[in-house]
């Protein structure tokens, strides 16, 4: 299946609007997670997990479940494939990887909002406020390695991608030859 030129820049359009916007939500998510866990002004910290919360739910959730779609359209309607280069299917692996554990992190950001919120966070909390500050950060990076692949596109067919690439070259003379 290959894309018609107008069609594969618009799913392009919208792979990169999804993945840069879903990158920018998280730095954001970063920042709150950084000002809950190190601010001393109480209003602040009771603010940030519930706006967290409603990022997460209605932000970050919906713009890292896109790219899950638009990605392997993208790059099955196009030559590169999903299975022929190292770099896509790290890309892809990077996407499903995030986007598990943002699913699994909903539930502590859920009750760190409810804590929050009532304003009975403690330093029994505090673990669990680490551990948003450490998931959104390597979460943002997982997502910056993902861009980087996606601009630099590092050499490295897969084994599946030689052969199909053999297979084109072998067809190609016979097709040659008929025209």
């Amino acid at each position: 299946m290959t894309l018609t030129p107008g069609i594969r820049k618009f799913m392009r359009t919208a792979h990169v609007t999804f993945t840069v916007g879903w990158l920018g939500s998280v730095a954001g998510f970063l920042a709150l997670a950084l000002a809950g866990l190190t601010s001393q002004d109480a209003q602040l910290v009771r603010a940030a997990y519930p706006a967290m919360e409603l990022i997460t739910r209605f932000v970050i959730v919906p713009l890292s479940l896109a790219p899950l779609l638009t990605g392997p359209i993208l790059s099955l309607g196009t030559p590169w494939g999903l299975f022929r280069h190292y770099w896509i299917l790290m890309k892809f692996l990077i996407t499903i990887l995030s986007t598990l554990i943002l699913l699994v992190h909903i539930q502590p950001i859920s009750y760190l909002s409810r804590v929050a919120a009532a304003g009975i966070l403690s330093s029994a909390d505090r673990g669990a406020q680490i551990q948003l500050v450490v998931a959104a950060a390597a979460g943002l990076l997982a997502l910056l390695v993902a861009t980087a692949l996606a601009v630099y596109k590092p050499r490295g067919m897969t084994p599946y991608g030689w052969r199909k690439q053999y297979e084109e070259r072998m067809v190609s003379p016979d097709v040659d030859a008929a025209a």
